[in-house]
């Protein structure tokens, strides 16, 4: 018998007995060890998790770009869709129980108006009926529209059982409009303005300030120059230079387009500042270093190590500049120098609140404002989330 065989024999294999419980399998790594060897994105998603704000907000910001996505269905109305019998009809709250004989009794429905006279003001005003009930349902038959500008429908996913009846939730505008209709519509122009104006700002910041960063000298000056002339005029008579050159007879697909150009022509400096710094920081780390050795191109390097090195910060820095192009876009439309009607924003919606009778007797008409608090505060929130999610080392 061989060395190894012998010393080999001498050994005793351990077997557990029949009585005995199954042996606990070992963790296969500590906390520690899992930290270690977790990828970025892993690194980033534990922390994010953590705060539960950002969590949150993300739900909100799913759920809002949700209801722009499935505008058509959500709505009970047509955003053109008037009733002049109801011009400024203040809002019907919906009930979901009623009150019999027996007690109550599950049942959805809203009251209908009653009209009267304002004594003093001497016109008519519309006031919610207790006594009169419009029965309402889900999934409703209304009013036919083209979902996604593929197929025709008439489901709605809320609506009065008898079509012609009086419903709004939200209220009505001055032309007897359903606002919480036109707010949904709204979400859809206001929310992509802002997911197209950032998309169109992150590729001018990358590529400008992956430039000015990684070449430096004559270019970086220039670049910096432009950079600061653009962010030393002041942001509001800017919008109404470049809006004045739109012409007024130029059809709404078109405004818009040129409105989110406007808006990204101005929102990429603070980006491109960003990437310019990380750039002066990373091009003489090691691995740019190698793949420079290695043959790579100088435009592979950029878009391939470089700009994935910090993608995490760029995420952070994208959720956070989408609120400003929100908020761009409802100022512009609001003084009437950006998107005009027939299009629905919550900008223009917004210039239906600029006189003093709306803010006297129809403060509803308030409800599109709410709904831009609403989404910048929680695109806030998940931005501040991003970057602190972005540092999981810290």
């Amino acid at each position: 018998m061989s060395d190894d065989a012998k010393r080999f024999s001498g050994l005793s294999v351990k077997r557990p007995s029949p009585g005995a419980p199954p042996a606990t399998p070992e963790p296969s790594l500590e906390p520690e060890s899992r930290v270690q060897v977790a990828s970025q994105w892993q690194l980033m998603w534990w922390k994010f998790r953590k705060h539960k704000l950002a969590l949150v907000s993300l739900i909100i910001v799913i759920l809002v770009y949700l209801i722009g996505l499935f505008a058509e269905f959500l709505a009970p109305q047509l955003p053109g869709s008037y009733s002049a019998r109801h011009t400024y009809a203040p809002p019907q709250p919906l009930r979901f129980v009623e009150r019999t004989d027996n007690g109550w009794r599950p049942a959805l429905f809203v009251n209908g108006y009653k009209v009267e006279v304002d004594p003093v003001a001497l016109r008519r005003t519309f006031v919610v009926d207790p006594e009169s009930k419009i029965p309402v349902r889900f999934f409703v038959k209304g009013e036919t529209y083209k979902m996604w500008n593929l197929f025709e429908t008439d489901r709605h996913l809320i609506g009065p059982v008898k079509s012609g009846e009086p419903m709004f939730l939200l209220g009505a505008d001055r032309l007897g409009r359903d606002v919480l209709s036109r707010t949904i519509y709204g979400t859809r122009i206001s929310m992509s303005i802002g997911l197209v104006g950032v998309a169109l700002s992150l590729i001018l910041g990358i590529i400008l300030g992956g430039i000015s960063g990684y070449y430096g000298g004559a270019i970086d000056n220039l670049i910096q120059r432009i950079i600061e002339f653009l962010r030393s005029i002041p942001t509001i008579p800017l919008w109404m230079g470049l809006a004045a050159a739109i012409p007024l007879t130029w059809p709404p697909l078109r405004v818009y387009f040129m409105i989110t150009v406007i808006l990204s022509l101005i929102g990429w400096t603070d980006l491109a500042r960003v990437v310019r710094g990380r750039f002066f920081s990373l091009k003489t780390e090691d691995f740019v270093t190698a793949a420079r050795l290695d043959g790579a191109s100088e435009i592979g390097i950029i878009l391939r190590h470089m700009v994935p090195s910090f993608m995490s910060h760029i995420i952070a820095s994208i959720t956070l500049a989408i609120p400003a192009m929100i908020l761009s876009e409802t100022a512009l439309s609001f003084l009437g120098i950006g998107l005009r009607p027939p299009v629905v924003s919550w900008g223009v919606l917004l210039q239906e609140a600029q006189n003093i009778r709306s803010v006297a007797t129809a403060p509803w008409l308030f409800w599109p404002g709410a709904a831009v608090v609403i989404t910048v505060l929680a695109l806030n929130f998940l931005g501040d989330g991003l970057r602190d999610a972005a540092d999981p080392y810290e």
